[in-house]
């Protein structure tokens, strides 16, 4: 029973996510169900099916698994919408837990025009967030900015689906057919495009010996050792035969493997869809940050590796995004180790940190979950994260203790409030990390911006 109820937090609709979640927490109260107390690991940037989950799950099933856990705080970032935010911070509310929610989209970085960032293939286009986001409705110019960020996302898959369709043929796809039923609120990617054409090729190829066939075909893959096996160090030949081996390299029909594969050969650079984005294809980070603090959010750069040009320099890169208003750095930790492992990548993720400790700005942190193999939470037990743990927490405490003010006053880590009393980014990392940490999952009353910080922490029992 439990197994479908959890099951059930991934159905498209909210009424049966939120019937399943009140079952869900009535077990839970009559202790068959185990959920952990808070401890000190946390996700703030988890995407969901309101842009892709490459588990499936909705805001509401992140937050059980969250709290079933005992993430201190958890988060949603999903990619040109807010649409997940009202259900994620009501099932929070539910649960108990300490809930943030972002907004992830591509930006243009002019300064960095002729240097690739963390888009790779895309010189000046970086991915960028907001996070700590108060509501799904900003008013004005910046919900008239939330509503193209989206409609523009869909002009490009459609566009892109158009170039693919032509490479792929016969397998061809329909967008509102194919891809828009992949959705909860019509906001496909480019990797529900690729799950939609690995389905439509599945249901024209009833062989397994005829599919395999046409991605060898379609993808370039020899009956040897074909790319994806050499990216992940495996070798399917032997008894499989040369059908089998593409069936069992790419986990036919429509494994983790092939979708990569689909979008990276298709979609990406030097694919047959790709086409280079001009420098009005995406907003640029000044207009995107300026939608951010009009929202009441964070404005934050994201960091991929440190491997690019662009993030080679990167202290130069730092100091444009956050000269149109960038306040926090988000990173991926588990891209950047593998255990035991001391190598460039885990070096340039320790640099990376202690840049933003000196610079004072929030380092946000999460795994994304929008990729096969991608971790509900990182190991910070482990011996490579065990010194960023610290750092991590602190940030995860800014944005909620943000969060919690944003939504009760407008007193936010970005507002005119934190301008008027706090001098230094460093002073108001310090309050804004104390409220994160003292607040519970409510948003209590009695705050207005008339009220000092220190009274405001004597609100939190500070």
């Amino acid at each position: 029973m439990i197994e479908k109820l959890e099951a059930a937090l991934d159905s498209f609709d909210r009424g049966v996510r939120d019937d399943a979640l009140g079952r869900l927490i009535e077990l839970a109260e009559e202790g068959k169900i185990e959920l952990a107390p808070a401890g000190e690991s946390v996700n703030i940037h988890c995407h969901t099916f309101f842009s892709f989950n490459t588990y499936g799950y909705s805001p509401t099933k992140f937050a059980w698994l969250a709290r079933k856990s005992g993430l201190a705080v958890a988060g949603i970032a999903d990619f040109d919408v807010l649409d997940g935010l009202e259900e994620f911070y009501s099932a929070c509310g539910r649960l108990g837990l300490k809930g943030v929610v972002g907004i992830e989209t591509r930006v243009f970085i002019p300064e960095f025009a002729d240097k690739e960032i963390n888009s790779p293939g895309e010189p000046g286009v970086s991915y960028h967030m907001g996070v700590g986001m108060p509501n799904a409705r900003p008013e004005g110019e910046a919900g008239a900015f939330l509503r193209r960020l989206k409609e523009t996302a869909q002009r490009r898959n459609v566009e892109l689906m158009g170039r693919v369709n032509a490479y792929l043929s016969p397998v061809e796809l329909d967008y509102e057919a194919d891809v828009a039923p992949l959705t909860p609120a019509g906001n496909p990617t480019e990797r529900h495009l690729c799950t939609a054409y690995a389905r439509k090729a599945r249901a024209m190829f009833a062989s397994d010996e005829a599919l395999a066939g046409y991605w060898q075909e379609k993808l370039g893959l020899g009956h040897g050792q074909d790319a994806c096996d050499r990216s992940h160090g495996q070798d399917a030949r032997g008894t499989h035969g040369q059908d089998g081996h593409a069936t069992a390299a790419l986990g036919l029909p429509e494994g983790g493997k092939l979708l990569n594969m689909i979008r990276q050969k298709t979609m990406k650079q030097g694919g047959a869809g790709y086409v280079r984005p001009d420098a009005g294809a995406f907003p640029t980070v000044e207009e995107m940050n300026r939608f951010v603090l009009e929202a009441g959010g964070i404005a934050t750069h994201t960091w991929l590796n440190g491997m690019s040009d662009g993030e080679q320099d990167i202290e130069r890169l730092l100091e444009v995004v956050m000269s149109t208003g960038a306040e926090a750095i988000n990173v991926i930790p588990d891209r950047n180790y593998a255990p035991g492992v001391k190598d460039e990548k885990l070096t340039n993720l320790y640099a990376v940190v202690e840049l933003a400790e000196r610079l004072d700005m929030p380092v946000v942190m999460g795994t994304e979950m929008n990729s096969p193999g991608q971790k509900f939470v990182d190991d910070f037990a482990s011996a490579e994260l065990r010194p960023l743990r610290g750092v991590f927490l602190k940030g995860a405490r800014i944005v909620y203790g943000h969060t919690v003010l944003q939504r009760a006053a407008g007193m936010g880590y970005t507002s005119d409030w934190a301008k008027r009393h706090f001098r230094t980014r460093g002073e108001k990392n310090a309050f804004y990390a104390a409220v994160g940490e003292r607040a519970g999952a409510e948003v209590p009353g009695g705050l207005n911006a008339e009220m000092r910080p220190d009274e405001v922490l004597k609100r939190f029992g500070g």
